[in-house]
């Protein structure tokens, strides 16, 4: 399978800069499998397009604002983006600034300062705190938006989603960004079930496949997680014959992953774990029925993910419509609906 098929042509003014206000607003493309129809409407009317007793599956995760900045000794400024806590003092981090090796110190405000460590290859290194960074981070931190957002954010937390919990993502699910607590109610008042799980998304969701041919490429780990509690609505959905919608990839990997942890009578179990799981055409969904999703970037593995669940000309051609009709791209962008 060769990547260069999962190319696209994208205005630049497609690429959606700052997000919508309400979030419920931003639009909404629906494709029917079944009928192969292409749809639109407002992501607040999603309702029109689901049942009673579908099951929406969430991730809680939240961003960390783990972009952090100081100086070097010789004054020289240096941009860190923290991405994994390795024990109390120690982050693999990407860091932006010139002459970054081994043995180099970077001072922050509040006397915090980090020793680089080791050289992780590209930007990226082991860096070492005089202390726990976390505070710092808080207090002082910028969320990582992807690199083609260039409009500043003015809200933090419109790079979270209102139901975000559990903190270790360097980047947010952003099909969840269009819920708001007064459509959750709503839906929920329609009888929509909702569940929980938990995945970490890495920055290497933004990075384009460069292989030639796609079985070459090396998917990132991510960690994930699924409790007893979601398991139990999983498996009560299936057996009622409901639909397990996954919000977003992120939802859509880890659901998949969990069918890697079935018991002896063939139902999902809780697990915590790095999945690796790379979905490409040919892939077979086995716990997913229907996903929300937002458009994606060429050749990445989410683009590839989509288009594993509704084809790969079907998804170009659903996004030919967007690209035609309007729609905003990327994480700020507009929501798709694949049932």
């Amino acid at each position: 399978m060769k990547t260069d098929i999962f190319d696209y042509d994208l205005p630049q003014d497609r690429i959606a800069q700052t997000p919508i206000e309400p979030r419920h607003d931003s639009r909404l493309l629906v494709y029917d499998r079944e009928s192969d129809q292409i749809q639109e409407g407002i992501f607040r009317d999603i309702q029109s397009w689901l049942k009673p007793g579908d099951l929406l599956v969430l991730n809680k995760t939240k961003v960390l604002p783990a972009r952090i900045f100081g100086n070097k000794k010789t004054g020289g400024k240096v941009e860190v983006l923290l991405l994994k806590k390795i024990d109390v003092h120690t982050w693999e981090a990407m860091v932006g600034g010139k002459n970054l090796t081994i043995g180099k110190e970077i001072n922050f405000d509040d006397g915090l300062t980090g020793k680089i460590i080791e050289d992780l290859g590209r930007s990226e290194r082991l860096v070492r705190f005089s202390h726990p960074v976390e505070r710092f981070m808080r207090e002082r931190g910028k969320m990582p938006l992807p690199p083609y957002i260039h409009t500043p954010l003015q809200d933090q937390n419109r790079y979270q989603t209102v139901f975000a919990k559990e903190e270790g993502s360097a980047a947010a699910p952003t099909a969840g960004l269009h819920f708001t607590h007064m459509l959750i109610d709503q839906l929920k008042q329609f009888g929509i079930e909702f569940a929980e799980i938990t995945l970490h998304v890495g920055l290497d969701t933004f990075a384009p496949v460069t292989e030639k041919d796609v079985e070459e490429h090396i998917i990132h780990t991510e960690w994930c997680q699924i409790d007893e509690c979601a398991a139990d609505k999983i498996n009560r959905a299936k057996k009622k014959g409901n639909r397990v919608i996954a919000v977003g990839t992120t939802s859509v990997r880890t659901l998949e992953t969990a069918q890697r942890f079935r018991d002896v009578q063939g139902q999902l179990t809780a697990f915590t774990c790095p999945t690796d799981l790379f979905i490409t055409p040919g892939y077979r969904y086995q716990v997913v029925d229907s996903m929300i999703t937002n458009f994606h970037l060429p050749r990445s593995t989410l683009l590839m993910l989509v288009s594993a669940f509704s084809g790969l000309e079907n998804i170009q051609r659903c996004y030919r419509y967007a690209v035609d009709a309007g729609f905003r791209f990327y994480s700020f962008g507009d929501a798709m609906l694949m049932l």
